[in-house]
C-alpha cells in the first residue's frame, strides 16, 4: 500500500490560530472553494459517514469552532483532514513529487540521506507524526508535523557547512532528488520570514 505526503509553506502559528476561532466567514470561504471536493470526500468515507462519522463540512466547522468532536476514535482522522483542508486553503503548495507517492520506510530513508549530509533540524519523519493543534483528537492518519522556520534556518546551515567542508557521500539518486526538493521547501520557507512548513501524510 502506498502513501503519499503534501506539505505546505505558510505563517504556522496564524494556521494553528484558525482552530477554534469561530470564524464563519472563514467556513464559508472554504465551502465556496472546496465545495466539489468536500461532496468527493464525502462519498468516499460514505461508510464512515453512515456509521456516525462526521461529513467534511461538519468536521471543518468542529475544527473552525474548536468543537463538538466525536467521542468515538475512529473518526478523528476527519477532523485531520479538515485542517489539511484549512493549510490547503491558507498556503502554498510545495512540490512533492519524491514522496507522492511513496512506499514503505521512504521518509526515514530521506531523513538518512539528509543526517548523511549532516543535516539534522529537520525531519521528513516528523510529517507523519500525529501534531495536530489543540484540541483537535489524535488520529494516526492523516500524519502531521511542521517545520518551524528556526529548525529550517539551523538545517540549512547545516547543508551549507556541509558542502564548504566537501562532505559528499555516496547517496541513491532519488534519495539525493528527496533531499533536494526538502531543500527547496526550506529555501522557500527562507525567502518568507516568519513562514514554516506543514505536511500531512496520509
Amino acid at each position: 500500500m502506498s502513501s503519499g505526503l503534501s506539505v505546505y509553506l505558510l505563517d504556522v502559528a496564524a494556521t494553528r490560530a484558525l482552530v477554534g476561532s469561530g470564524d464563519d466567514q472563514l467556513l464559508q470561504v472554504v465551502r465556496d472553494s472546496f465545495g466539489d471536493e468536500l461532496a468527493r470526500d464525502d462519498d468516499y468515507f460514505r461508510y464512515q459517514i453512515e456509521r456516525g462519522a462526521p461529513t467534511a463540512y461538519e468536521a471543518l466547522r468542529a475544527v473552525v469552532h474548536g468543537g463538538p468532536f466525536s467521542e468515538d476514535k475512529e473518526h478523528a482522522f476527519q477532523y485531520g483532514y479538515a485542517y489539511r483542508r484549512l493549510c490547503e486553503l491558507t498556503g502554498s503548495f510545495l512540490p512533492n513529487d519524491s514522496f507522492m507517492p511513496f512506499r514503505g520506510d521512504w521518509l526515514s530513508v530521506v531523513d538518512e540521506g539528509l543526517a548523511a549530509l549532516r543535516v539534522t533540524a529537520v525531519s521528513v519523519e516528523s510529517f507523519s507524526y500525529s501534531d495536530l493543534p489543540d484540541p483537535l483528537p489524535y488520529t494516526y492518519i492523516p500524519g502531521c508535523g511542521e517545520w518551524t522556520p528556526g529548525q529550517m534556518a539551523r538545517a540549512l546551515k547545516q547543508f551549507e557547512a556541509t558542502k564548504a567542508a566537501g562532505h559528499a557521500p555516496p547517496l541513491e539518486p532519488e534519495v539525493v532528488d528527496a533531499v533536494m526538493q526538502c531543500l527547496g521547501w526550506m529555501r522557500h520557507a527562507e525567502s518568507r520570514p516568519g513562514f514554516g512548513v506543514i505536511g500531512f501524510c496520509s
